[in-house]
């Protein structure tokens, strides 16, 4: 017998250590989010069960994994959300993770095409219009031709790109829009139709480009040019994506692009907190993820952090009666609360009067304003309430309202610096032209035609003959724009010269200039943190301050303050004590929503939202006769959606005094 022997082979590995205990910091459906690296997966994470602690922990460990941070790819719908997650994996690993490519889908977006604008046929320099932009755009073209006649009633130009918007992200026609939204504009289809195709052509030609447009032309470029799309997957080899379910068509395919090579794809989001189906959001999306991505693993966060189990009870009643839903059961830790309550009041007045002295109440007890919410579906909803809350001098804010960059004396600014960086953009030319003294709209147009034909970008106005009447005032204008044009100048250095000349137009033209020079130097300090004018202009429209300063367009509130919100402004956002107002049909639901099954699921969503935005105390307020002006009807029924819960999970209040009480109600 010949005897053979096995020599002792290599050292077995040892097994790889992590500096970050991540099966003790997570729960573990986290965990095995967090540790399943390879192929695609979609993370149902419910409301408050910790989707940003999940998405940060992944980060750290894709890092110490070996991934080099540069081919990780983290897609949010704000910066400062991508901003936050990366500085939690930075504190909880080491400095590695500020590597990783971080940011939304508009800003990746303009970044690629700025460096791959070639492969499109238009240049790298173009600018980014906002929405105000963008209206202003329409609205010029419009007037050029003569769409804009007193004779006729036609479309605003808000309505017009909110038409467009729509039926780009939405990827339907700008026909059925109108058919489906605007049926009172059918029959101006025809000249918004060629209005549509204007306003393309003038951002072709003066190099401009809106918001819905980084999307349409980041899917095109990725879809008609193989090499850069093979290009951009191979170096981002992890993609993450947040809020998967407020994605709309071109972004699923914009990732389905982008993981075109490895399909390491990780998408967090909640079908049940899909809310946003009119700005485009695309319900089917996080339902169809397992079909466009075979293979697909799905894990659930359910284990709640933010509330109480009685509200969650109440919250996966609500949802459960969703018809098309990825099921999961919200549970909490937090076993003891308060059972909440389902008050219903003789009339909107008596709903304001208990919200109110429920709020009292409440801070008596020790509960600051600013952990009180009072949610409603649609704005006007708490006009009542307001009244009655200033006139018990409970102060609150109300979430809403411009942004910063959105305020006339931002935008005069902006104006200026945005000539300098694209010399062809007309509409920046001329609110410029405008705030000179004795131009109109007409020698506006005729001024920045010729400083364009000129070929000489912002010196082409030394070319101009300018009349007498505005000819020392153009002159002016001309030596700002030309002495900060072309000489290296830091983009603070550009804005400081440029306030300079403005000054005196600011005095001029606002009764509280003072307040709103403190907001232009504000600007002048968000400039000092960028190298490029280009750079700082794609930023402010892109990821722009939320609100004023000084508080321009606001009163100047005491720091303790109510929140009054839609359930829209308030997702994300969570409260001590959330009160919901006017759940009852017809108001949410609202009345439109009867329209369709698919607008009606997105109602009940909302209420869900709303729900889960409560951390120990929820209450839903239902006033029984609401007159509808709209329709001359009385609504008086409870909301479908909490209507029928039992109550032991949801408790009747009965209000003493309501003549109105009717124990049939429930």
């Amino acid at each position: 017998m010949r005897r053979y022997i096995i020599k002792e082979g290599p050292p077995r590995p040892a097994k790889k250590t992590f500096s970050i205990p991540y099966e003790k910091a997570l729960n573990p459906a986290q965990y095995e989010a967090v540790t399943t690296l390879q192929g695609p997966m979609l993370v149902i994470a419910g409301a408050g069960s910790g989707k940003t602690r999940t998405l940060t922990y992944r980060v750290a460990r894709l890092v110490e994994e070996g991934v080099p941070p540069p081919a990780i790819l983290l897609l949010t719908f704000t910066r400062k959300a991508a901003q936050e997650m990366l500085r939690r994996a930075t504190a909880l690993l080491d400095h590695r993770c500020e590597g990783v490519a971080g940011g939304t889908f508009h800003s990746f977006a303009n970044l690629t095409l700025r460096r791959y604008a070639e492969k499109l046929g238009f240049e790298s320099g173009f600018n980014i219009l906002d929405r105000a932009d963008s209206e202003d755009v329409i609205n010029l073209v419009r007037t050029r031709m003569g769409l804009n006649l007193k004779e006729r009633r036609f479309p605003r130009k808000k309505a017009i790109a909110t038409i467009y918007s729509k039926a780009v992200n939405k990827g339907i026609s700008i026909e059925e829009i109108i058919l489906g939204d605007y049926p009172h504009f059918v029959k101006d289809t025809g000249n918004l139709l060629r209005l549509n195709e204007a306003y393309e052509a003038y951002k072709r030609k003066n190099l401009v480009v809106d918001y819905d447009d980084l999307l349409i032309y980041l899917r095109a470029l990725l879809e008609e040019n193989p090499d850069v799309q093979e290009t951009l997957s191979q170096t981002y080899r992890y993609i993450m994506v947040d809020e998967y379910q407020d994605t709309n068509k071109i972004q699923a395919d914009i990732i389905r692009f982008l993981a075109g090579t490895h399909d390491n794809v990780m998408v967090v989001g909640d079908d049940s907190q899909s809310i946003y189906a009119f700005r485009g959001a695309n319900f089917r999306n996080i339902m169809d993820f397992p079909v466009m991505f075979k293979g697909t693993k799905i894990i659930k966060l359910e284990e709640n952090y933010r509330s109480t189990q009685p509200i969650l009870n109440v919250a996966n009643v609500i949802i459960d009666r969703a018809r098309e839903k990825y099921t999961k059961v919200l549970f909490t830790k937090k076993k003891d609360g308060i059972v909440p309550g389902l008050v219903v009041a003789g009339d909107e007045h008596m709903q304001s009067q208990f919200v109110s002295q429920r709020i009292l109440e409440l801070r008596e007890e020790g509960i600051p304003l600013n952990e009180i919410a009072v949610l409603f579906r649609a704005s006007y909803h708490s006009f009542d309430l307001e009244i009655e809350l200033n006139q018990r001098n409970l102060p609150f804010v109300k979430v809403g309202g411009f942004k910063f960059v959105e305020t006339a004396h931002i935008k005069d600014l902006l104006a200026h610096l945005k000539i300098l960086a694209n010399p062809f953009d007309t509409v920046s030319w001329h609110r410029v032209l405008m705030m000179v003294e004795g131009i109109g709209p007409k020698t506006a147009e005729e001024i920045s035609q010729g400083v364009m034909k000129s070929g000489t970008g912002v010196k082409g106005l030394a070319s101009v003959k300018p009349k007498p009447r505005y000819a020392q005032a153009l002159e002016r204008l001309s030596n700002a724009v030309e002495g900060v044009d072309g000489n290296d100048l830091s983009p603070v250095d550009i804005g400081a010269n440029l306030l300079d000349y403005y000054e005196t137009i600011l005095e001029k033209k606002y009764d509280d200039h003072p307040k709103r020079f403190k907001d232009l130097e504000h600007l002048l300090t968000i400039m000092e943190r960028y190298q490029g004018l280009e750079t700082f202009l794609s930023d402010m429209a892109l990821e722009p301050p939320s609100a004023s300063v000084d508080g321009i367009l606001a009163s100047d509130y005491e720091d303790e303050q109510l929140v009054l919100s839609t359930i829209h402004s308030a997702k994300g956002l969570e409260w001590h004590t959330v009160i919901v107002i006017s759940a009852i049909e017809g108001r949410f639901p609202v009345t439109f929503a009867a329209r369709s099954d698919e607008e009606m699921e997105e109602e009940l969503r909302l209420m869900y939202v709303a729900a889960t935005r409560a951390k120990e105390n929820l209450y839903f307020t239902c006033p029984m006769n609401v007159y509808d002006r709209a329709t001359g009807g009385v609504f008086s029924r409870l909301s479908r959606f909490i209507d029928g819960i039992p109550e032991d999970i949801l408790e009747p209040w009965s209000l003493a005094g309501d003549a109105a009480w009717n124990e049939d109600a429930w």
